[in-house]
């Protein structure tokens, strides 16, 4: 199965809490049944993004990096590659690359979705269809910044940074999954 069959088996698998994420899951399949190339970054209608929710090995506290596009505290994450096999290793590889831990682990359903606006690198205006998983690390594990950030931080999870309050929803519900 490629990526894009990937990610329609994955949402197709997975039932949201809310009415509000499953309109959503009902909209990214039917974006993905219009686009066989809606995992490609090149797609300028939209693209599939992934992202993970990194939590300490307590559960207590959240990776958050500071984006330098944005200017914001968020999520890692990123797009999808050729190489990336499933979605979920799509986000797995974001987090560890963007982390620089090892060890790390994935919960393979997705805990919550958001389309959001961007000009990302294709230079136009488009759309993230980003779909989040939660990710464990191990006992210790402390991140080292990559070049794609310009700051990263543990956070208490319930006292998150201004300007973050669109993560309370995702957050919450990452910690309710543990």
């Amino acid at each position: 199965m490629d990526l894009h069959g990937d990610v329609v088996s994955t949402l197709d698998a997975w039932r949201p809490a809310t009415a509000a994420q499953e309109s959503l899951r009902q909209a990214y399949l039917g974006f993905l049944a219009a686009r066989p190339d809606g995992c490609a970054r090149s797609c300028a209608a939209g693209h599939v993004t992934a992202s993970a929710v990194v939590l300490d090995a307590a559960g207590e506290r959240v990776l958050l990096t500071l984006h330098p596009r944005i200017g914001r505290w968020v999520q890692l994450g990123g797009h999808c590659e050729p190489g990336d096999g499933t979605l979920a290793a799509t986000a797995l590889r974001e987090a560890t690359e963007e982390s620089g831990m090892d060890g790390l682990r994935i919960d393979p359903d997705p805990v919550h979705l958001e389309v959001h606006p961007i000009t990302c690198s294709l230079g136009v205006p488009t759309r993230h269809f980003d779909v989040r998983f939660v990710v464990h690390a191990p006992a210790g594990a402390a991140p080292v910044r990559s070049t794609e950030s310009d700051d990263l931080r543990w956070w208490p999870a319930r006292e998150l940074p201004p300007g973050t309050e669109d993560l309370t929803e995702l957050i919450a519900t990452a910690l309710d999954r543990r």
